[in-house]
C-alpha cells in the first residue's frame, strides 16, 4: 500500500455519503433504464448497490420522469442524484426525491436565455438548500457556456476551467457550499490537466472525476484508468464515475470498475499507460444510459469497433453519441460521428452534418467517409485500404 494525501477540501453531505475532507472515495454510476420504466429501474437500482454503488444518478427529463423518480424513491433506500439537463426547472419537482442534483453549465446557458445565468443558479441553488440537496457543477467538453467558449476559442480546457470558476463563483456569493464540481473529456490527458489546474485554484471544492464517452471496453476501461490513477495518486478526486458504453444489464459493473481501480492505486498498482497506448484509431462512445432513444445504439457503438478496425493504424476519432441531449455537440470534436435518434442515426464530419440514416444504412456510409477521410489525410491508395479491410475481414 502506499501513502496518498488527499487534498484538504471541505465535507459535502450527499444524503448519508460524506464526501472531501478525507472521506472514502465514493463511488457513483448512472441508471440506463427508461426512467418511466420503474420496476426496470428499481431492479438496476438493486445490481448498482450490490456491486457497491455508493451514489446513484438518475435522467429526469420530463414530467413524467419526475412522477417515475416519486414512485422509484419510496421502493429504494439508495443515494440518489438526479441529473437535469435541458430544463433545469424540474429542479423544483425533483429536489423533494434525490440527494444531490447536477446541472450543467452549458445546457443552463440554452434554457430561459432572456434570463441572467445568475440568475438561474440562484433558484437552483434555493431548492437544493430548501431540500437539503448536494449539488454538482457539471462541466462537459463537449457542453461548455458558450460565453466561455468566445472567451478563449483555442483553448478549450481553459474554458472549461474558467466556467467551472464562475459558477463555483456564483454559489459561493449565495452562501452555498453544498457543491461539488467535474470537468470531464473524453481525452484523459485532459481530464488530468483540466482537474490539477482547477485543484490547484480552488483546493477547498470536492472533485467529481470522469472521462466522459470512454467508450467501449477494454479500451474504456484503460482511459478511465490512465485519468484516475494520475489524479488519485495525487489526492485529486473525492467521487469517481466510470462511464462505459454497456448493455443494460451490465451497467453495474462500472462500479465494480470503479471500485477496483480505486483498490488498485491505494496498492501501488498502476497501469502506466504511456500516451502511445491511445494512438491510432479512437471511438469514443457515451455511456449507455436512460436518454438513449434506441438500445440499439450499444450495438452499434460495438459494430463500429468491430467493422472500423481495419483503420486501427490511423490517428482517426469516431465519435458514436446515443441522445440529442450530448449527440449533437460532443460529436463535433469528433472526426467523424454519429448521433443516435429513435429511428434513424446523424452522420457527422466534426460540426458538418453529412446526412440522416436508418441503422441498417449508417455503417456502409461511415465506413465510405471514414475511407474518403483516410485518403484525404494520410495519402492512402484504394488498393492499401481495401488490403487492409480483407486483412480485417470487413466486408465492403
Amino acid at each position: 500500500m502506499i501513502s496518498i494525501q488527499r487534498k484538504p477540501t471541505r465535507t459535502v453531505r450527499i444524503g448519508r455519503v460524506l464526501i472531501g475532507n478525507g472521506y472514502p472515495i465514493a463511488v457513483q454510476t448512472m441508471t440506463a433504464t427508461r426512467t418511466t420504466d420503474i420496476d426496470a429501474t428499481l431492479a438496476q437500482i438493486e445490481r448498482m448497490q450490490a456491486a457497491g454503488a455508493d451514489i446513484i444518478r438518475i435522467a429526469v427529463d420530463s414530467v413524467r420522469d419526475a412522477e417515475a423518480l416519486q414512485v422509484i424513491r419510496r421502493h429504494t433506500d439508495a443515494v440518489l442524484a438526479v441529473d437535469l439537463q435541458e430544463n433545469y426547472r424540474l429542479a423544483a419537482v425533483v429536489a423533494p426525491y434525490v440527494d444531490k442534483v447536477r446541472y450543467n453549465p452549458g445546457h443552463l446557458y440554452h434554457h430561459e436565455k432572456h434570463k441572467d445565468v445568475r440568475e438561474k443558479v440562484a433558484w437552483i441553488a434555493s431548492v437544493a438548500r430548501d431540500h437539503g440537496c448536494a449539488l454538482r457543477i457539471g462541466v462537459n467538453c463537449g457542453s461548455v457556456d458558450p460565453e466561455f467558449q468566445r472567451r478563449y476559442p483555442n483553448d478549450p480546457l481553459t474554458a472549461m476551467l474558467e466556467c467551472a470558476l464562475f459558477h463555483c463563483d456564483i454559489l459561493d456569493s449565495l452562501g452555498f457550499n453544498q457543491y461539488v464540481v467535474s470537468l470531464k473529456d473524453s481525452d484523459p490527458y485532459r481530464v488530468i490537466e483540466v482537474n490539477r489546474r482547477f485543484a490547484e485554484k480552488r483546493p477547498d471544492v470536492p472533485l467529481h472525476l470522469g472521462v466522459t464517452e470512454a467508450g467501449l471496453p477494454p479500451m474504456g476501461i484503460v482511459k478511465t484508468r490512465i485519468a484516475f490513477e494520475a489524479l488519485l495518486a495525487e489526492g485529486i478526486g473525492d467521487t469517481i464515475r466510470v462511464s462505459l458504453t454497456l448493455p443494460n444489464d451490465r451497467k453495474h459493473e462500472e462500479v465494480l470498475v470503479g471500485r477496483q481501480i480505486i483498490e488498485d492505486v491505494y496498492q501501488g498498482r498502476f497501469l502506466n499507460a504511456p500516451r502511445t497506448a491511445l494512438r491510432g484509431l479512437n471511438i469514443v462512445s457515451c455511456p449507455s444510459c436512460s436518454r438513449v432513444e434506441n438500445e440499439r445504439f450499444v450495438e452499434l457503438a460495438e459494430q463500429v469497433r468491430a467493422l472500423m478496425a481495419y483503420a486501427k493504424d490511423y490517428d482517426i476519432t469516431i465519435a458514436v453519441m446515443g441522445c440529442r441531449v450530448n449527440g449533437p455537440g460532443e460529436t463535433d470534436a469528433a472526426d467523424l460521428g454519429l448521433w443516435c435518434g429513435p429511428t434513424h442515426v446523424n452522420l457527422k464530419r466534426g460540426p458538418e452534418k453529412i446526412g440522416t440514416y436508418t441503422y441498417d444504412e449508417i455503417l456502409p456510409r461511415l465506413r465510405d467517409e471514414l475511407d474518403r477521410l483516410i485518403r484525404q489525410r494520410f495519402g492512402s491508395p484504394e488498393a492499401s485500404l481495401a488490403d487492409a479491410r480483407e486483412s480485417a475481414d470487413v466486408a465492403p
